[in-house]
Parts: C-alpha cells; structure tokens; sequence
C-alpha cells in the first residue's frame, strides 16, 4: 500500500497536465488519422476535393469536441452512473448526448465555414435535419467512450485513494458509539480498511452526490450529499461556510471579508476556501467566541 500511495502523492502535482495532456493528445491523433484516411478515400474514388478540405473537416469536429470534454466532465461529476445512482441518473444521458451532439455540429460547421471563407469559398452543410441525425449517430458513441473513460479513470482513482463511508449498525447488540452522529469513518483503501475520527476532517466539499473529506492532505469521496453529512458532524466543532463548504472550526486561521460582502476563510494549511455572506457573520462569532 506504501509504495502505491507514494505513487498516487508523486501523480497528484502532475494530474491536471496528465489529464489535459491525454484530452489533447487523443483528438489530436484521431484528427491526424481520420484526415489521412479521408485523403485517401477522397484520392481514390476521385472526389471533387483538395486535401486541405478533408484535414478542415476532421480538425474542426476534433477541437470542438476537445472543448466540450469539460462539460462531460462536468455532467458526469453531476449524474455519476454509480451501483446506487445509474437507474436515476441514466436517463438524463440521452439528452445530454443530444445536447453534445448538437453544439457539436454547430461548432464545428461554424469553424469549416470560416476555413472556407480565408479560401474565397462557401461550405455548405447540406440537409441539416438529415445531417444532424448522421452526426448524432456518430456523435452518441464519441459521448459514450468519453463518459466510460471518465467513470473507469475515476474509479481508479478512488480505489488507490481510498473512499470513505459511515460505520455500519451491527446486525445484533448496540453499536459501539452514535450512528446519528459518528466519531469515526470507514475509509476502504486498496483492499484495505482503516478508521478516521470525524474530528481530523479539516474541511468537506460538495462534488455532485459525494462529499470529499479532507483529511490529512487527502481527499477521501464520501457518498453522501453535504447536507447530510453537516447533520451528522458536531456543530460545535465543524460550520457550514458555502453551500458546498464544510470547515472544522479548530482550522480555521483568519476570515478575511470581500468587498462582495462574502468572505474568504484561510485555514492553518494555508488552503483558501469560500464563504458566503449568509454564513459570514455567524462564522465570525463563532471563531472569536472559541466555540
């Protein structure tokens, strides 16, 4: 587990490259080939057309759908499709593909036209209700890699990382201390299963139907909504800051007020982390009264 975790702390600083850098670099190389392969079909059966044509064609579909990678990203953060949540949450991937599909074609017929337009010519799309139906069938299954690709590359991830949930009522006597309000968590890492005190969360955010518990510089997905999670922590110890910000109280260094009339809470970590103005003066009291 050592070596697996001092593997995951060496990725993190480097995750956001890595991330981008697999998005670009795989549309990059699908546009290079598809417009090789389009070249040499359009050289073969003798088409009306210049190979700048093709390489527009297949480098427009390719960067537009590069820039609508963060909104996938964003949708399936959003509708996770998880043992628990992929009956609720499936059906809203049908519209979704539309959507994608939609500004898609839209994106990508706007480039080619620009391309055309340096060059003295007019692209023309064709029918656009037939059109749109024959891109959509294409489309569907870039949407559905992209979405499989996230969810298994996230799973990977939680399973090196570790993820957290609430102690289980045993089947038979009490439990050992308060279900309603836990001391502890269960974190399952690799395999294995080891205990976190409620009270070295140093804070909580929301991330669509999970609550990410920072613990000791990690991050341990709690499935859970953070609602539930504040009714579950002690109040005296832990404040609501941000509709999707959840602070202990013991970390907190120095609220710093905005002109906006929010407020930016500083831990003793140095993380930074948002505070809304209806949380703001609550906050204050609490921090300088030492509750």
């Amino acid at each position: 587990m050592t070596d697996t975790a001092n593997w995951l702390d060496r990725y993190q600083p480097w995750r956001r490259s890595a991330e981008y850098g697999f998005w670009i670099g795989a549309f990059l190389i699908n546009a290079v080939l598809n417009s090789l392969t389009v070249i040499m079909d359009v050289q073969r059966t003798g088409l009306p057309y210049q190979p700048w044509q093709a390489a527009v064609w297949e480098t427009s579909s390719g960067v537009v759908s590069l820039l609508l990678v963060p909104a996938v990203v964003a949708f399936t953060r959003r509708y996770p499709l998880h043992q628990d949540t992929w009956r609720q949450n499936l059906p809203w991937y049908v519209p979704a593909s539309m959507a994608w599909s939609l500004a898609h074609v839209l994106g990508m017929v706007g480039l080619r036209k620009l391309a055309y337009a340096t060059q003295g010519m007019i692209y023309d799309y064709g029918s656009w209700p037939q059109e749109l139906f024959y891109e959509y069938l294409k489309d569907v299954r870039g949407f559905a890699s992209a979405v499989v690709l996230l969810h298994v590359y996230r799973f990977i991830l939680l399973r090196l990382q570790g993820e957290a949930r609430l102690l289980d009522e045993p089947d038979v006597g009490p439990p050992v201390e308060a279900i309603d309000r836990p001391e502890r968590f269960l974190v399952r890492k690799l395999g294995k299963e080891f205990l976190v005190a409620a009270n070295d969360i140093e804070w909580i955010q929301a991330a669509g139907n999970y609550a990410n518990l920072r613990v000791r510089g990690r991050d341990y997905p709690l499935r859970s909504t953070i609602a539930s999670v504040e009714t579950r922590l002690d109040p005296q110890r832990f404040a609501r800051v941000h509709r999707s910000y959840i602070v202990n109280l013991d970390q907190v260094a120095m609220i710093e007020p905005l002109d906006s009339g929010d407020a930016r809470v500083h831990l003793k970590d140095g993380t930074s982390l948002p505070c809304s103005r209806r949380y703001r003066n609550e906050l204050r009291e609490r921090v300088g009264s030492g509750i």
